[in-house]
């Protein structure tokens, strides 16, 4: 079930005309059976992945609170929590992953293995929900928060279906107490909400889906022209940025509606001026969460320099496995970490009191390092490192424009274009909500053009989103 499908549409009206009359108790009652069965209607047979998750993490976090000073059983809890979470996640995302790798291995050193391949199929959203459930026992280990007592207040939290499969990944210390607490549901809420559906539905069902087939054409092709090449890979940089930002505004709206406010995911990532400043803008909540529970567990920026840059490169490698297991992904996580080191060594030697991030050259900053992310981006959409080196080669020895590459240009430019203009004025005012705060004409006006937009090349076919695969 996605967002953008008329089964959700039906699913949330029900659900949400319940919400509207229940009690507070009755509501999280709602939010449990309701997002089980959102969850269920992919695949019934993984709910249990979820509640197995959700019961393990409740009971570590209640067994850690317990214990008070008793520091071995303290241990013995969250290390129960992070093996089995993490045990679970790795076998159903990273079993076939290992085994063809290690099998190739041992080959090369002439020792012949019979693989075995496993039939596995990733359930939707592990990644997600298995790091949000996570973070209560952590939290509750490093003494920020104390357990939660109702099961089903935490069954809650793990499961609310506007962010269940595909974030934001939120902490308890967030989620949870707006979940245990009753909520109001104000115009201001209903209002903003609104805005981040309609403009979450059109990233995700005119610019996403319609860049795809540029994207996927050009990924697909034998021997596309360096030209149409390059364009594709720019179209895949706002394809998966209005995709991935799309559903957070939707989860981020609906949830507003409910009285319960998640956090912002995307601050137009795109006008970062450096490695630092992009992962403090894209995916906020997943790059706030290794920052927290793995950098600073590593030692942080604590044990030298050198070690802190070992943290970096570490960190960003195991965020680029988190995404899937491929080297592809390996290698876009290498390469953030690599840009993040030699920013940082750039940062302390040449701007020790932070004039890196000033307003200096700030647009060329901006252009320079969308190259960058873009040459990040062809890592992530390849299907080898293989294509990665076919594509490069095309883009720089046989860049020929043709009519194809028009045609390219011209689709990015019509789909692109309202998008470009709403961050300019987000950008510019500082508030990621600005067009709601228009004057009455250009409001207008802006409505209409993207009703039109929507009315002409809108996808109604209830397209699955990207990041649900990871």
């Amino acid at each position: 079930m996605v967002f953008n499908s008329l089964v959700f549409l039906v699913f949330f009206a029900v659900v949400y005309g319940l919400y509207r009359v229940l009690p507070h108790r009755g509501q999280n009652v709602l939010i449990l059976v309701s997002s089980y069965f959102f969850y269920g209607w992919w695949d019934w047979r993984f709910l249990s992945l979820i509640f197995v998750s959700t019961l393990i993490d409740y009971v570590a976090a209640r067994v850690i609170d317990d214990a008070g000073d008793n520091r071995r059983r303290r241990r013995i809890a969250v290390g129960a929590s992070i093996v089995s979470n993490l045990g679970i996640l790795g076998f159903f995302k990273y079993f076939n992953f290992f085994a063809e790798n290690l099998a190739a291995l041992l080959q090369a050193f002439g020792v012949e293995v019979s693989l075995r391949h496993l039939n596995i199929v990733l359930p939707v959203g592990i990644s997600f929900y298995t790091f949000q459930t996570m973070s209560h026992t952590l939290d509750v280990y490093r003494g920020q928060m104390k357990a939660a007592r109702s099961f089903l207040d935490f069954a809650a939290f793990v499961s609310f279906f506007p962010q269940l499969v595909a974030g934001p990944i939120e902490r308890a210390a967030r989620l949870l107490p707006q979940i245990q607490q009753p909520r109001t549901i104000s115009r201001d809420g209903l209002e903003s909400g609104a805005w981040l559906v309609a403009w979450g539905l059109f990233k995700k069902c005119v610019v996403a889906d319609n860049l795809a087939v540029l994207v996927d054409a050009a990924f697909g092709a034998e021997a596309p022209t360096g030209a149409v090449a390059l364009l594709a890979l720019y179209a895949f940089a706002f394809q998966i940025y209005c995709d991935f930002s799309g559903y957070s505004d939707i989860a981020r709206g609906i949830s507003r509606w409910m009285g319960i406010d998640l956090m912002l995911n995307f601050d137009n990532p795109y006008f970062a001026v450096n490695p630092k400043d992009f992962w403090a803008r894209w995916h906020v909540s997943l790059s706030s969460w290794l920052r927290d529970y793995l950098y600073i567990s590593l030692g942080g920026n604590r044990r030298g320099r050198g070690r802190t840059y070992v943290h970096l490169a570490l960190t960003m490698l195991l965020g680029g496995l988190w995404h899937g297991a491929a080297w592809t992904f390996i290698a876009w996580g290498a390469f953030h970490g690599a840009m993040l080191v030699v920013y940082h060594a750039w940062a302390e030697r040449y701007a020790p009191k932070g004039t890196a991030d000033s307003g200096r050259w700030l647009w060329p900053r901006r252009i320079f390092f969308f190259q960058l992310t873009c040459l990040g981006w062809l890592l992530f959409r390849a299907e080898s490192l293989g294509q990665v080196g076919d594509v490069l080669s095309r883009i720089f020895t046989d860049f020929a424009w043709d009519a194809q590459a028009t045609d390219a240009l011209a689709a990015l430019v019509l789909f692109c274009l309202p998008l470009w203009l709403v961050q300019l004025l987000q950008v510019k005012t500082g508030d990621l909500l600005a067009p709601m705060r228009l004057s009455a004409v250009p409001r207008a006006a802006l409505c209409a053009t993207l009703i039109l937009m929507a009315l002409a090349f809108g996808n109604t076919g209830g397209g699955a989103f990207i990041y649900f695969q990871f």
